[in-house]
């Protein structure tokens, strides 16, 4: 009789060791995804989480350096966690930076980002805390929408669009109804 209640002693801490190095190795995992993940994205269209690079903390007042730049990335807060995505970026000639959102009603950030909602944009591997807000005049948007489309004429830009690039859009393209922009300014 006391031989049986060891050998199940002994199952039992076998399995018990298992499902413990399971969910170790699960766990361990996660975490190298999530760093992974972290440290790589955004990517193409996988949004990310928190963007890293060298912070810029002076305000900025001239965002024309933005139109060299292919591609940018913003980080806002959702529900109390950072969501970054790639976005368009462009600035007027007058320098105001906007960042551009196709059928921004479907997408998962844009109707979440509030009144003077605070964020992070990474332009060319540097961050920059800025405050966005959604234009709504129709005047600004189509000006906005007019910088975006002679930014996408050039090659650098225009290869790093979804579906990699092709010819860029006739200067007189109009711009669509669901189209949204959000104005970028520094917070500092």
């Amino acid at each position: 009789m006391s031989a049986k209640p060891r050998a199940a002693d002994r199952a039992l801490e076998f399995v018990r060791k298992n499902v413990l190095g399971i969910a170790g190795a699960v766990a361990l995992v996660v975490v190298a995804g999530l760093a992974v993940w972290t440290v790589n994205c955004p990517c193409e269209t996988t949004p990310g989480f928190i963007l890293l690079g060298d912070t810029h903390e002076e305000p900025v007042a001239d965002w024309t350096f933005a139109n060299d730049v292919p591609l940018c990335a913003i980080q806002i807060g959702i529900w109390g966690r950072p969501h970054s995505v790639n976005v368009n970026c462009m600035a007027t000639p007058e320098g105001e930076l906007f960042i551009s959102c196709s059928v921004g009603d479907q997408k998962y950030w844009c109707p979440r980002v509030q009144q003077d909602h605070p964020g992070r944009l990474r332009l060319d591997g540097v961050v920059y805390p800025v405050v966005l807000n959604r234009e709504m005049d129709p005047a600004r948007l189509d000006h906005v929408w007019a910088t975006r489309i002679r930014k996408l004429q050039k090659p650098a830009v225009q290869a790093r669009q979804p579906g990699g690039g092709g010819e860029p859009p006739p200067l007189d393209t109009p711009r669509p109804e669901r189209w949204w922009t959000f104005h970028v300014e520094s917070r500092g």
